[in-house]
């Protein structure tokens, strides 16, 4: 009774607090930390025959770096990665265009409509994101409706020489890039959204009174203070497109796959798992290396900004 009395008595005090405070890093450290010191210590490992296909010492080297000296010395790593990374920033840079005037829309109109438009901008999340996949292979395939439709009006607009029966685009970089914006754009709109609704519109509207022109004010006072909320949307966007898998494999060209198909063909087909990790490894070092490197940057940029 008296246990039960104390434990009453801690939670009253600061016990939901500390509950609240403690329960993020818990999660990182399962859901995180754990499965990457698994992930790594496999990329040291040495592929064999036996189930897990890998081990560690006797026969096998205790630390095999094998993998990571072939992710260095094959082209077939280097081209995925450079395939990953160009059809992100690709798809990033379009989401930024796209999402930039939306967000900046949404901050200018009523809140009853500012509301609904939020809503239609989240919309897709409601909807399987492997059936949207598969509603944009329909439309790309080559005797879709929205093919034939572009046909018509290319043979209707170009001489009879030039006509063309159907337009490729399904298994090419093009239809990867395409469905990544229509997929991620969502989540260059809310950050940007959020950064740009907390701005003071009395800046703009003191700009204006000075004699500054619409676009001035844009480029001068309102893109600089939207930036956190641009690198904010490009992360978000970037990250989870650069490591796609479902994406590049059902509408991508297999004979130029991007790093997640990679690393899930090593996995699953080749069996070789230490090979596998080591390409997790470096991928997760890509992207999270200058996402920690400009945190580090931009806290020590508040701090010296902060006063006295």
């Amino acid at each position: 009774m008296a246990s039960a009395t104390r434990l009453y008595h801690w939670f009253n005090r600061r016990g939901w607090s500390d509950i609240v405070i403690v329960a993020p890093y818990v999660w990182l450290l399962v859901f995180f930390l754990v499965p990457f010191v698994i992930v790594l210590a496999m990329s040291f490992a040495t592929r064999t025959p036996t189930a897990p296909p890998f081990g560690y010492g006797g026969d096998n080297p205790l630390l095999n770096t094998a993998g990571y000296a072939r992710l260095i010395g094959d082209a077939l790593y280097f081209r995925a990665f450079i395939t990953s990374l160009l059809n992100a920033a690709v798809a990033m840079v379009l989401c930024l265009a796209i999402g930039y005037p939306m967000a900046l829309g949404l901050t200018k109109i009523e809140p009853g409509w500012r509301n609904i438009l939020l809503m239609l901008v989240i919309l897709p999340f409601w909807t399987s994101f492997l059936l949207r996949v598969y509603a944009w292979m329909g439309l790309m395939g080559s005797n879709s409706w929205f093919n034939t439709l572009l046909t018509e009006g290319w043979n209707w607009a170009v001489p009879q020489d030039w006509a063309v029966h159907s337009i490729p685009m399904m298994h090419t970089n093009f239809a990867v890039v395409l469905v990544m914006v229509y997929t991620y754009l969502p989540f260059m709109i809310l950050p940007l959204y959020a950064n740009l609704e907390r701005l003071d519109p009395t800046l703009d509207e003191a700009a204006m009174d000075l004699g500054t022109r619409p676009f001035g004010v844009f480029w001068d006072i309102t893109l600089p203070q939207s930036i956190p909320g641009i690198i904010a949307g490009g992360m978000l966007v970037f990250i989870p497109a650069a490591g796609d898998l479902v994406i590049p494999t059902l509408v991508g060209d297999a004979s130029s796959p991007m790093i997640g198909r990679v690393i899930s063909d090593e996995f699953a087909s080749a069996r070789d798992w230490p090979m596998a990790s080591s390409v997790a490894v470096a991928l997760l070092f890509l992207m999270v290396g200058p996402m920690m490197i400009y945190s580090h940057y931009q806290a020590r940029a508040e701090h010296r900004e902060a006063p006295k």
